[in-house]
């Protein structure tokens, strides 16, 4: 477990670039050089964490922990990854909770702000063309922004998916009309585990109100359990929730924060948790930390003894699909409202955007220079 937890928490402290990257640290690290799992292991694992709900990244490392040592790795994966980003982010937090109003401080929030117009268009045109492979896939994304111009609030946010899945479902007795049920494996998840994922979704929000921490926990668990396609989504799903909670101002910060340090995206809860209970910071990060982290954690373990059925089967893979380009409209109206609106105030403002984002599609450059380049800019022309 000890040996788990130091070498997760060295690629914690390095792993910069997001889920992809992270995935390509975890090949390297674990497969080629430690052998810890097979290539073909780690690429049915990667299969499974796609398919869930949850960051992919964090689950893929929680797995490779449990293949190593069991139930304590797969926690030990998880603290040590995590870790690097949980303090950084917490800190930063505290850092704007204390001197926010300051001129350096504002000019350092409009930065981030700008930053996170390219990050979320980045991300968004990367998934738009894994995704938006068919008419019916153009047609779910641009369903799901039109809902979301005109409906507001969580369940907005899932009402797309859950059509989705249905009409994915539905479809795939057109398009694939005759399975041969003999040769489709029964799925036989963790029963307990998926009770224990249904209980909490189902109980949290009727018991939130009786306690602000409760409150916080029951708001990133049911971020945690609706997003599909990674770090990038979290971003819609729990800007409504946290609306009251949290300025769009701190909102955005937490999101460019993300992009800043390494380790998981889904960090960004450790920033929000502690901006919405400015007088307990850690108790906050914490709080939301673990709730964003748990649903993931909980449903790839009740699926893992059924992954290969799960992922194989025709009428669920017709679903996902659908899902897949729901989150592609998702993350477009993110994009459109608050990214967009809040962040982008002149002509030069644009010209900033554009020109950034030609940087990291034509040369690579990494996030942190980008953010200094805006900074550069903001510092300069406001």
């Amino acid at each position: 477990m000890l040996t788990v937890f130091w070498q997760f928490l060295v690629l914690g402290l390095c792993s910069f670039g997001g889920p992809a990257a992270h995935i390509g640290y975890f090949q390297q690290a674990f497969v080629v050089k430690k052998k810890w799992l097979s290539n073909e292991d780690f690429i049915q694992a990667i299969a499974l964490c796609q398919f869930l709900p949850g960051p992919a990244s964090s689950q893929l490392g929680m797995y490779i922990g449990y293949k190593k040592a069991g139930y304590l790795g797969s926690i030990a994966a998880f603290v040590g990854f995590t870790l690097p980003s949980f303090a950084l982010l917490t800190f930063l937090a505290v850092a704007n909770n204390q001197f926010s109003g300051s001129a350096s401080v504002e000019h350092i929030i409009t930065a981030a702000k700008l930053l996170a117009v390219v990050v979320v268009s980045d991300a968004l045109w990367g998934m738009a063309k894994k995704n938006l492979i068919s008419m019916p896939t153009i047609a779910t994304a641009l369903f799901t922004v039109i809902w979301l111009a005109f409906s507001k609030g969580l369940f907005s946010q899932i009402l797309p998916i859950i059509i989705a899945s249905i009409i994915g479902f539905l479809w795939s007795f057109k398009t694939q009309p005759i399975i041969n049920k003999s040769l489709i494996k029964p799925i036989r998840p963790h029963i307990g585990l998926v009770m224990i994922f249904c209980g909490l979704l189902i109980l949290l929000p009727l018991i939130a109100s009786t306690n602000e921490s409760i409150k916080i926990f029951s708001i990133f668990y049911q971020a945690g359990s609706f997003v599909f396609g990674g770090g990038h989504v979290v971003l819609p799903l729990l800007q409504p929730m946290l609306d009251g909670m949290v300025s769009d101002n701190t909102f955005l910060s937490a999101y460019a924060s993300a992009q800043l340090v390494p380790g998981p995206m889904f960090t960004m809860a450790s920033y929000l948790g502690a901006s919405a209970i400015p007088q307990m910071p850690i108790i906050g990060s914490l709080i939301a930390t673990i709730a964003v982290f748990l649903p993931g954690s909980l449903l790839l373990f009740a699926f893992l003894p059924a992954w290969g059925a799960l992922f194989s089967h025709p009428r669920l893979t017709q679903a996902i699909i659908l899902i897949n380009a729901c989150v592609v409209g998702l993350l477009a109206s993110a994009l459109i409202d608050p990214v967009i609106t809040s962040s982008i105030k002149s002509i030069p403002d644009i010209v900033a955007v554009t020109v950034g984002y030609g940087l990291i599609k034509k040369y690579n450059i990494p996030v942190w220079l980008l953010a200094v380049l805006l900074l550069i800019y903001v510092l300069t022309f406001y």
